[in-house]
């Protein structure tokens, strides 16, 4: 486990210079902590359904370092931020929220997941891997007070359409945007083609996710 997440942690590195700056003087314990998550996910998945894979290689490529990927975009956006409040909406397992929090300890992360047996695995991971800039909230983004968000992420989350892009935005705080984890780009001009008008402005950035053969983007979407 540890080799080939290492190898792919090692390649987000020499991709982004942002990414080898947050990383290089911690590496060892992102790893460390990175492998007890991933433990925690393995030990909790047959009861909870985090996630749709018992292959590790898998989970490993697909959720975790699928979850880093674009960590140097989100930096970047992060320090330009007057503050530092990120949202995970809808974080089931804490992907992407959990990798960013252990990757990013100065950045505080509120992981909203409205079915309670995944809040509870949320609550007991925070807990079991220290992660004190992590809290952990039950229920839906849609309920989430006004302006609490610089930054509101989502990986694996429903296809976008107006109310739900309100209500996003609506728990943005003023300057913030979204981060949606998302595939191709032809897919995704075609999701957003009915809701330009209800954006400020959209960006597909590409993130390549080390030995994995798909497209993948981070789409930041700014309120109108």
């Amino acid at each position: 486990m540890k080799t080939i997440l290492e190898e792919g942690v090692n390649i987000l590195r020499q991709g982004d210079s942002d990414i080898e700056a947050v990383i290089a003087p911690r590496h060892e314990e992102i790893i460390s902590h990175l492998s007890k998550y991933i433990a925690e996910i393995e030990t909790f998945n047959p009861a909870y359904g985090l996630v749709g894979t018992t292959d590790l290689k898998e989970l490993i490529i697909k959720h975790i370092l699928d979850s880093l990927a674009p960590l140097g975009i989100i930096y970047r956006l992060l320090v330009k931020m007057p503050s530092h409040n990120i949202a995970d909406a809808g974080s089931g397992a804490g992907l992407p929220g959990i990798p960013l929090a252990i990757a990013l300890p100065r950045f505080y992360i509120t992981l909203i997941e409205r079915m309670g047996r995944r809040a509870g695995f949320l609550w007991n991971t925070k807990a079991s891997l220290g992660l004190s800039n992590i809290t952990v909230e039950e229920g839906e983004i849609e309920r989430t007070a006004p302006g609490s968000f610089q930054l509101i992420t989502f990986r694996a989350f429903q296809t976008l359409e107006p109310k739900l892009l309100k209500a996003l935005f609506r728990a943005c705080a003023k300057g913030g945007c979204l981060a949606a984890y998302k595939g191709r780009r032809k897919k995704i001009e075609e999701e957003m083609a009915p809701l330009e008008k209800f954006c400020g402005s959209w960006e597909a950035i590409p993130c390549p996710v080390p030995f994995l053969e798909e497209e993948r983007h981070l789409l930041i979407i700014t309120p109108p």
